[in-house]
């Protein structure tokens, strides 16, 4: 009887463990935060960035600008091995870091052409917590740092099967592509035609299926790739980035060339009125006499 109870009594643990034990392989967890001086709208792409992303975890702004490593510590205690960190220069540059922590490697982007989903408006929508498909370019197999950026995308923005906050739902597009040596960012809602949004609809169209754009839209321009998790030897550097403050440096050269050739131009005409208004006068001229 004895052997019997022991034989029921190591059935019942080894089904215990076997319900107990996660049979999940991919365990991202993305932790997302600002600095300090974020304007409305890189809050408001922030947020749409979290809601896209159910496996991601929102934390307190941070203060420092230049100890970066201290987000590994946060990751850590967040359960994170994933981050994703907005830089704001001067209340109008945004950096986005992705960083693989705590051993790396990491990528410093530079934001531009920002389209939030309040400022959009498009049609596309999607289940909140639902999956997506990633879809990388081509290009993406072109170089060795475009593979790289491949992998730290896919597994910042790929949702884990039975994650947090995910629904069993795929229904939307994440679409990645390079042009002009950035990765412009796109998101797409997967739609069926069927007879209640496809008038005229037949057996033909069944299998047919279309995109409708959801926002937001952005593009991501390489700065530098790091060996380590914010920070370390430098894997890739973009020798065709020309920094923001050079940028508008050279747009304050050239009004400044601008107004000082009005100015010459001013200058010159009146030294030419002057001169003919004295080739002109006499010693009977009003001038000379009324003087």
């Amino acid at each position: 009887m004895s052997t019997l109870y022991k034989a029921a009594e190591l059935v019942k643990t080894k089904t215990n463990d076997r319900k107990s034990k996660d049979k999940r392989i991919n365990k991202q967890r993305v932790l997302m935060l600002s600095s300090r001086g974020a304007t409305f709208r890189y809050r408001h792409l922030l947020t749409d960035l979290e809601n896209m992303m159910p496996h991601s975890k929102k934390d307190a702004k941070l203060d420092t600008k230049n100890n970066l490593y201290v987000l590994n510590e946060l990751a850590d205690l967040n359960n994170c091995n994933n981050a994703v960190f907005f830089e704001v220069r001067k209340k109008q540059d945004l950096y986005v870091w992705m960083a693989k922590t705590p051993n790396g490697p990491s990528v410093k982007f530079h934001l531009q052409n920002l389209h939030t989903m309040d400022e959009l408006k498009m049609t596309g929508n999607c289940l909140k917590g639902s999956r997506h498909i990633l879809s990388f370019d081509k290009t993406f197999d072109s170089a060795p740092h475009w593979s790289l950026l491949k992998e730290l995308l896919g597994q910042v923005f790929n949702v884990p099967k039975g994650s947090r906050k995910s629904k069993p739902f795929i229904d939307h597009v994440l679409s990645f592509s390079i042009v002009d040596n950035r990765v412009w960012f796109r998101n797409y809602q997967i739609v069926e035609k069927d007879a209640q949004n496809t008038p005229g609809f037949t057996s033909l169209d069944k299998d047919d299926i279309s995109l409708i754009e959801i926002g937001p839209r952005f593009c991501l321009t390489p700065i530098r790739i790091f060996e380590g998790s914010f920070g370390g030897p430098t894997v890739f550097e973009n020798p065709e980035f020309v920094h923001p403050n050079f940028v508008r440096a050279s747009l304050r050269q050239g009004k400044s060339e601008k107004y000082n050739k009005r100015q010459q131009a001013i200058n010159e005409r009146q030294n030419r009125v002057r001169l003919a208004e004295e080739s002109t006068e006499t010693e009977t001229s009003n001038k000379r006499v009324f003087e």
